[in-house]
């Protein structure tokens, strides 16, 4: 079954990953991270300009299913202006939505929830966020940059 006649990938999430906000580069990032899913092999690059402890641009490059791209759509809309504590904090809620079933943590999350019926696929979901939060950990002092391979 093809993901376009798949009854996961509704409407919502396909008008948000084809609007992919935020897809391409940096000129000068402060950060960056590469995850991927090698189960699936989807691929999400973020880059990070900071302004302080906060994020002032995010760019990114992804290679992924509907769900992964309409997730890193919207963290690309949101993520300007966020600190590492409030994206720790939206990535905990997504979790929760997901694997307890708690309310979206944002109004666009909701496109998401026939994924919460699949739990093989919250890593889709996931990525963009663990993307984003590798991209910040990697602008910490001390830090080498960030390559994260993600498991389920």
């Amino acid at each position: 079954m093809s993901e376009d006649s798949d009854p996961l990938y509704g409407k919502a999430l396909l008008r948000l990953a084809a609007d992919a906000p935020g897809a391409g580069r940096l000129a000068a990032p402060d950060a960056r991270a590469m995850v991927s899913n090698p189960a699936c092999g989807d691929q999400v690059t973020v880059e990070l300009r900071l302004d302080g402890p906060n994020i002032a641009a995010l760019a990114h490059d992804t290679h992924a299913c509907i769900l992964t791209q309409a997730s890193m759509a919207i963290l690309a809309t949101i993520a300007p202006g966020m600190d590492r504590a409030r994206v720790e904090a939206l990535n905990a809620g997504v979790v929760a939505m997901l694997r307890d079933g708690a309310p979206p943590p944002l109004p666009a999350y909701a496109a998401f929830g026939d994924a919460a019926t699949l739990p093989g696929r919250y890593i889709c979901v996931l990525l963009p966020l663990r993307a984003l939060l590798g991209a910040l950990e990697s602008a910490e002092p001390d830090s080498q940059g960030t390559e994260i391979q993600s498991g389920g």
